[in-house]
């Protein structure tokens, strides 16, 4: 499906907008919630990566396909693998064959796992036969994807003797981690964070406990971006959110103070207001705990015709592409000054944006979404815009309630 995006006839923008829970927290609780089948959830995310997961967890044998859900395919792999008599594949779409998964696996060998290789060595497919893990002891780098760490952590109050995990190195992607951590101490799961080192002790049984899940605050990130393109005087409030969220992404509220938008928080709503033009030549961010919002970030300083430098994003090489890379080639098309290097991001200041270009989106959310809000400064399409649907299934129903163009064409 390829949309023609066109700006809203009045860029004064209002309006109340609900977002779906978080596809993050969600995929967290569910595993939980397998292993505690107690547990009930509130405000699931209906994003195709939740749905993934909910249909993976149900699987015994057989071949389980989580097609282009990285998180999915890092929690399940330590899921199964400690799920004593349970025998699967676990395998997805060609992307995902491409995205590399030793690391995790090897910590798991390491607890005992029995894992094998269906094809290339280091990613998937792989076959994985549940058995009891009894080792307790177990290191991973420090720098990578904070979803192989919390795939282990969530695991372990199942295993029989808990788990304590070193992280070797500088510890990037903190906030994911205490996430995952807060998770587990809300449903009574003794757990600690200090220094290096990593502790979860195990647990058979956790209390009734209802776990209500915020809504997705990457998903708010393309609201901040439009509403910083918007006319001063624009406000989006969106639902349901809370300040002392779990999610790293919310970082954006002091973020985006920098171009121009203060964020109000409500009882469960966050307003976001433009109260002034932004008033920098060039933002300057280390997104080392929330790389998830780069894209976003980086194209709404091209629309404001700002400079920006992002740092601390070396795990974007091994999302659903590479994601630096695709910044590189689809900010160019539309005239941006920019370079990227393997682990960050130069955008120099530009007044000039290219009409009628068409996005490709590699198979990635969020570049569907995170190119959209160009739409208030100049005409452009997305290619396979269906993508979304990764995440945030509704967005462009939410775009049209802003009142701008989403037509599909050809």
């Amino acid at each position: 499906m390829k949309l023609h995006l066109t700006a809203p006839a009045n860029t004064l923008l209002e309006e109340n907008i609900q977002i779906t829970g978080s596809k993050s927290e969600t995929n967290r609780s569910l595993l939980l919630q397998a292993l505690f089948p107690n547990l009930r959830i509130e405000n699931i995310s209906n994003s195709d990566d939740a749905q993934v997961m909910q249909k993976g967890l149900k699987i015994t044998d057989g071949v389980v396909d989580i097609h282009h859900a990285g998180t999915a395919m890092r929690f399940l792999t330590s899921y199964f693998a400690s799920q004593e008599g349970k025998n699967v594949t676990l395998t997805g779409s060609q992307r995902m064959t491409e995205r590399p998964i030793k690391v995790l696996v090897d910590a798991l060998k390491d607890l005992g796992a029995e894992i094998s290789y269906e094809k290339n060595q280091g990613y998937p497919p792989i076959n994985i036969k549940g058995k009891k893990l009894t080792v307790n002891q177990v290191s991973l780098p420090a720098n990578i994807s904070s979803q192989y760490i919390s795939s282990l952590l969530l695991t372990a109050p199942s295993l029989e003797n808990g788990l304590e995990l070193e992280l070797v190195g500088k510890i990037t992607s903190v906030p994911y981690i205490k996430m995952t951590l807060a998770l587990l101490s809300q449903i009574g799961l003794e757990n600690s964070f200090e220094g290096q080192i990593i502790k979860v002790a195990p647990k058979k049984v956790v209390d009734d406990i209802t776990l209500i899940v915020e809504s997705d605050w990457s998903s708010a990130s393309y609201f901040y971006s439009i509403i910083a393109l918007a006319d001063v005087g624009s406000s989006i409030t969106l639902s349901a959110y809370k300040q002392d969220s779990l999610q790293g992404d919310s970082v954006l509220a002091k973020i985006y103070t920098q171009l121009g938008v203060e964020t109000v928080f409500g009882s469960n709503t966050v307003e976001l207001k433009k109260i002034k033009e932004a008033e920098i030549d060039s933002l300057n961010v280390d997104l080392a705990d929330a790389p998830d919002i780069a894209q976003t970030i980086s194209v709404t300083c091209f629309g404001l015709g700002i400079g920006c430098h992002l740092t601390g994003l070396h795990t974007l090489k091994i999302k659903e592409t590479d994601r630096l890379e695709a910044l590189n080639t689809e900010l160019s098309k539309l005239g941006a000054p920019i370079s990227v290097t393997d682990r960050d991001l130069t955008l120099f200041p530009s007044e000039n944006i290219n009409s009628g270009v068409s996005i490709d989106t590699y198979n990635d959310h969020r570049m569907a979404m995170a190119f959209a809000p160009l739409a208030l400064k100049t005409d452009l399409f997305i290619n396979d815009a269906e993508v979304v649907s990764k995440s945030y299934p509704d967005f462009w129903m939410d775009l049209k309630q802003l009142q701008i163009g989403v037509d599909e064409v050809g």
